[in-house]
């Protein structure tokens, strides 16, 4: 046995150290420890491996690594024998104690999450969709007849009032088939579901008025009292009371 694996040896001992105890610090496993030496270099393998573990290994004990290298390289030729497809791979002399892949693994996490979440989100809103709002909105006009607007926009007049004559009629000219008119005269919720399709929903200031084209419509009112409707262009009466709730289905 020659002079460089015996001084790694009485370097250790000199400490009091087991080799299960320095390979726990220096994070080599003790089977190469004891390969070093005994200089043993073909349990280690490749010769790259063999000068990582010096370094480490010197550095720990208080040795020179380089001169550990040095005289390891000296022999390595005739030292090194190819590793055997049955051995277990070396352990890399790049990872330093302490050393790993935590942050990279950290990183991965994180961005994994933040893309889980993005997925998600995005599903939940395509599975939701946009909700169909009114096509035309009806504003008075300074003649007293609605005028149309595309903005599809709650609006009001002056006078929050639409114009009808004493019969509870619209405006001539106003009256078309399969037309629903709605006019708020106070606040109120409303939810107006026109063949099948939600075309208005939330609450809505007074002076509110909204046209709607199909064939059947239902109506949910939170303030009876403070809306007034009217089919192809002729009013329906009464819905209730102020801060009644109704729900009223119409053929158009």
């Amino acid at each position: 046995m020659s002079a460089l694996g015996d001084r790694f040896r009485a370097a250790r001992e000199n400490r009091g150290l087991s080799l299960s105890e320095v390979s726990e610090q220096i994070r080599i496993r003790s089977v190469y420890l004891a390969a070093i030496e005994d200089e043993n270099w073909a349990v280690i393998g490749a010769a790259v491996y063999v000068r990582g573990f010096l370094r480490t290994y010197a550095r720990f004990l208080g040795l020179d690594p380089e001169q550990a290298v040095s005289e390891f390289a000296g022999r390595e030729p005739e030292l090194i024998a190819p590793s055997r497809p049955d051995e277990p791979p070396a352990e890399s002399p790049l990872r330093a104690p302490g050393s790993g892949l935590g942050p990279f693994i950290w990183v991965a996490s994180l961005v994994a999450v933040v893309l889980i979440a993005l997925i998600v989100y995005l599903g939940v809103t395509l599975q939701q969709g946009p909700v169909p709002v009114a096509a035309v909105t009806a504003t008075p006009g300074p003649t007293g007849q609605p005028s149309s607007s595309p903005t599809g926009q709650p609006s009001s007049s002056s006078t929050g009032q639409p114009s009808s004559s004493s019969t509870g009629q619209l405006p001539m000219g106003s009256a078309t088939a399969h037309t629903l008119v709605l006019h708020l005269s106070a606040p109120s919720w409303l939810r107006v579901t026109v063949d099948g399709n939600v075309s208005m929903v939330g609450t809505f200031p007074a002076g509110t008025t909204r046209t709607f084209h199909g064939k059947v419509a239902r109506v949910r009112i939170g303030n009876a009292g403070g809306v007034t409707i009217y089919v192809d262009g002729a009013g329906v009466g009464p819905l209730g009371k102020s801060g009644d709730v109704v729900v009223r289905r119409f053929t158009l």
